[in-house]
């Protein structure tokens, strides 16, 4: 375990790459920290494991983070926000360390999205079964109905680069109807999977005019720039040499390849066991 009086890089967590669209907009409005991103491919998807798994293979995957240096961890993940934060920060956290998730800075602000208050969630299977979007916002946001409906092919579509496809035009328009069939009120929908912004202009064709759609990065990004002003000896804790480096449980090469379409840039990322 590294030695939290020394600072160090910024750690990004997610099950493969979605992460990355979080970290793109991160890196964009915090430029000069020092990141380390840590995708474990070797073991997705998390979205259909158990509560058990997700939390065991996000907990070794931060303390892998916190052996490389990193005093604080953003899991840039739905499903290991839903799953395994919590867990994480009641019982497992070294002291000094922090980690934070992408579930409540979304949550804490939804409301300056919507006029109808009712708001539709698309996300994976694993998260809707949490119900952690629904908990969270109504914690915040007690007059918000929440819908929530499962879009279990959306991840494949983008991993395997089908952004174009006739098949990602099928099944985005058929989980849209039925997300918008729960309820004729919804005036904004959250897109709760860090992969999904990669279809927004599919996503734009059949959403209805009128409908705000949310997406994650930008959001995260000012909650943690705003998170790092408010707890100064956090921001101390994170160096600052404008350093990035990509890990992957999985084949490098392949990471990096398709890495540049979620981070809008090459990048060359290493293997690493954990």
């Amino acid at each position: 375990m590294s030695d939290t009086t020394i600072a160090g890089p910024i750690g990004i967590f997610d099950s493969g790459y979605g992460g990355l669209t979080v970290f793109k907009e991160i890196h964009k409005q915090l430029p000069e920290y020092d990141y380390i991103y840590l995708g474990d491919n070797a073991r997705v998807p998390y979205g259909t494991r158990s509560f058990e798994t997700v939390y065991e293979f996000t907990k070794e995957c931060v303390f892998k983070l916190f052996d490389l240096g990193c005093n604080l961890v953003i899991l840039a993940c739905n499903t290991a926000s839903a799953k395994a934060l919590r867990s994480i920060q009641q019982n497992d956290l070294p002291p000094g360390k922090k980690v934070l998730g992408v579930i409540r800075p979304t949550s804490e602000i939804v409301d300056q999205f919507t006029k109808s208050n009712k708001v539709g969630i698309l996300a994976t299977q694993g998260t809707v079964n949490s119900e952690s979007y629904v908990i969270e916002i109504n914690k915040f946001h007690p007059q918000i109905d929440v819908f929530q409906h499962a879009c279990p092919f959306w991840v494949p579509l983008v991993e395997n680069n089908e952004l174009q496809s006739e098949g990602a035009n099928y099944f985005v328009q058929q989980d849209i109807e039925e997300l918008l069939a729960l309820s004729p009120n919804i005036d904004t929908i959250l897109l709760a999977c860090t992969h999904y912004p990669l279809l927004l202009p599919i996503i734009e064709k059949y959403v209805p005019d009128g409908i705000n759609i949310i997406s994650q990065g930008k959001l995260v990004a000012d909650s943690l720039v705003d998170y790092l002003k408010r707890h100064p000896e956090v921001e101390a804790q994170c160096s600052k040499g404008s350093k990035l480096q990509f890990f992957t449980t999985d084949d490098a090469n392949e990471f990096n390849e398709k890495a540049e379409i979620f981070f809008g840039k090459r990048i060359a990322s290493q293997t690493i066991k954990v």
